[in-house]
Formats: C-alpha cells, structure tokens, sequence
C-alpha cells in the first residue's frame, strides 16, 4: 500500500497529530529465563505503579515474582515446582497438579496475589506470605480468576473436566453437546468461603472480571462459541443473567467478538472483534446492555490483537493498526495508544512502539495494559529470543 494511502487512512479514523513515543526499554532483566506480565484482566502493577507482578521461568517452573522497579530488587513469591495446571489456553498442563499460569490476579490497593496451585486457591501477600484459601471440588477445569475492587471477593471461573476431553477447538460443541457446566464461584478473600456458586448450564466460561464500581456484577463469557458475535459476553447481577451483545438470533451470526473488559470507572464495557464478511471493529456497551457503540477499523486492518482500557475514552492495542512497510501477514506489529469519542464514532491511532513479538504462543502475546497513572504502557514481548516485560512512555496529547 502507498504511504500516502496508508496517510490517509489514519488521518480518516481521527488521526489528531499526537506525539510520537520514545523506544521501550526492558523492564525484567534476567536474558536466561522466559518473564511475562499477568493476562491482561488483571493489572500486574501495584497501585504505587513501582512495583511489577510478572511470571517467570527462571526456576525451571513457573513462579510467581515481584520486582521493585525504581530500585531493580525481586521477590520470588511463590514456590511451585510442578510444573503448569491444565486449565484454559494451557491445555497441555498436568491435570489437578501444577501452578495456575492462567489463574494469576492481583489486589494491587492491598499488595495480595491469587493463584492457583493444583485444586488449591492461595493468596500471597508481597511479603511473601501464603495462605490456601479453599480447595476446588475435583472434576472441575479452570480458566482467568478476578479479584474485585475492593479486595474483598474471588472469582474463579470452572468447568465440567469432561468439557476438556477431546481437541480443544470443540469444547463448546461438547459443552453443548453433553450439557456440562460452568460455575462461577466466589470466595470471600478473608475467610476463604464461598459465598457464591452460580452454575451456568451449557457454557464454557474463561473470563470473569467484577464491575470496578460494584462487586456484584461480574462480567463473563461463552468462550468459543460457534455463534460468538451474540453469545459471547454476560453480565451476572447476582440474581439474573443478561446478554450484552444480540442483534437477534439471524443478524449476528457470523460476527466475532472477544476481550470483553470493564472500562475503569465501571461505566461501560469495551470489546473487539470482527463483523461476518466485513471490518473489524471495537465497541463499547452499558452494563445493562444498552448504548452499544461499535466503530469499524479500515477494511485491511484484520491484524489480530487486544484492546486494554485506560482513563475513559483512551485504550491501548497490540493489533490492527499497520503502518506501509509492515509485511503483509502476522498478528499485530505495533503497540498503540487510541483515543476514543464513542459519540462522534471515531479513533486516534497513536503508534507508539512495535512490540516486536513472535506471537508464537499465548505467552508471547503483548497483552499491553497502562499503568495505574495511565502514563506508560507495559506489554510482554520475546524480541530478545526470551519473553520480558517492556515498557514504553505514554507522550502527553497536544492540546
């Protein structure tokens, strides 16, 4: 594509002449060892934003780690040694046995990580003290845990195991097939009871994340579903379920829709995905499922990525965006920062590295998220050969 084209093609989806970022730098520093950020529901960021929460390999099994980023001190905080848990996206894991690589949260007011360790619900302070919270039921499958705002509830998601036995691109059809269930069962962080055990028939759940502003209402999803632009995204109120996203049963079928995220005041949610035989696109939603708008992206941008929130009206992504030289096919090349006005319906692309991803596993993903000040962004990249965590300055808008 011409520069000029490419040109105006940004300029036409609200391009604003926002600064250009300075490079990344390299935030975990051990070059032997595989270190990535949490999945991107979770902050892997204290709210001081000096100390960082990442996995890493170094001990040749996954563990859980905290760094002191003005300083460069690390605390080992877990102390697994059984390799990984089967569970979502790490469906090669020892079943029952092994660390949650997927299971990870943080309460970063209250400086406490919650994870999984074979059945066991743990919670470790970063002082590195540890405690089990409860014990999962067997027979149960899990998936992206959530803390809320408050610190105070758990959500961890769970799945009939029979869901998990067969190729991993038909466990909704067997979920739907054989009837199984999901569960979302929350657990009070100080006493380690469960408060709430909501069976969801007929649905494979992976992610969970409680409203910002109300931990009553958790957000989740219908992974992989075959009719995914209308079955994908649900809100539980603590008494009903409510789908945010049909247009009826006929005209959204085909659509594709993921990456479901509260905004962080709690007002609306944003998602992404793609219309049936047309653009991409980003949306945002009320939690009562009114006011959907969804803005399409230029018609060649179909580069897979994720969009991460920010203060409203400000995301950040690892996709779609393109600049002319980038090659032709691949996952998305660039971390950019995108100013959003849902009323007016447009985007401002602002590029501000290229993450230099494989994007060879679900590890390697960028999953980029801003920290708690909204003026840097942390993404996971293997540019160096081993995953890291990287950083990169958030310029100011110009006025």
């Amino acid at each position: 594509m011409k520069h000029s084209v490419m040109l105006a093609l940004v300029l036409a989806a609200g391009w604003g002449g926002l600064a250009p970022a300075a490079g990344p730098e390299r935030v975990t520093t051990n070059t032997s060892a595989n270190e990535q950020l949490l999945y991107f529901t979770s902050t892997s960021l204290l709210a001081d934003d000096r100390h960082l929460v990442f996995l890493g390999d170094r001990t040749g099994h996954p563990n859980i780690f905290l760094r002191d980023l003005k300083s460069g001190a690390e605390r080992q905080l877990s102390t697994n040694s059984e390799g990984y848990l089967k569970s979502y996206v790490y469906f090669d894991g020892r079943p029952y046995r092994g660390f949650g690589k997927a299971s990870v949260s943080v309460d970063p007011v209250h400086g406490v990580v919650y994870f999984l360790q074979g059945r066991q619900v743990c919670a470790v302070t970063t002082g590195g003290v540890l405690r089990v919270l409860a014990e999962l039921p067997e027979g149960q499958m899990t998936a992206f845990t959530h803390v809320s705002a408050d610190g105070r509830r758990l959500c961890v998601p769970t799945t009939d195991a029979a869901a998990f036995d067969g190729p991993p691109a038909q466990t909704d059809a067997r979920v739907q097939a054989q009837q199984l269930n999901s569960y979302l069962r929350v657990f009070d962080t100080a006493s380690g009871q469960a408060v709430v055990c909501e069976r969801v028939p007929q649905a494979w759940i992976t992610h969970v994340q409680f409203s910002p502003r109300d931990s009553r209402l958790i957000l989740y999803n219908h992974e992989w579903p075959a009719d995914c632009g209308i079955r994908r995204m649900w809100l539980f109120d603590g008494r009903q379920h409510l789908r945010l996203r049909t247009e009826g049963e006929g005209r959204s079928r085909g659509d594709w829709t993921c990456h479901e995220m509260w905004e962080r005041d709690g007002t609306a949610i944003i998602y992404h995905g793609g219309y049936k035989d047309g653009p991409s696109y980003v949306g945002r939603v009320l939690p009562d499922g009114s006011g959907r708008v969804e803005i399409a992206l230029p018609k060649m941008w179909k580069r897979y990525g994720h969009f991460t929130v920010g203060h409203p009206g400000e995301l950040v992504s690892d996709g779609y965006y393109e600049q002319p030289d980038d090659p032709r096919a691949g996952h998305g090349a660039w971390i950019c920062r995108v100013m959003v006005d849902w009323a007016a319906g447009k985007l401002a692309w602002q590029p501000l590295c290229r993450s230099g991803s494989s994007w060879k596993s679900q590890d390697s993903h960028p999953h980029p998220i801003f920290n708690h000040a909204a003026d840097a962004v942390y993404f996971t990249s293997d540019q160096d050969g081993h995953r890291a965590a990287w950083r990169i300055a958030v310029p100011p808008e110009k006025p």
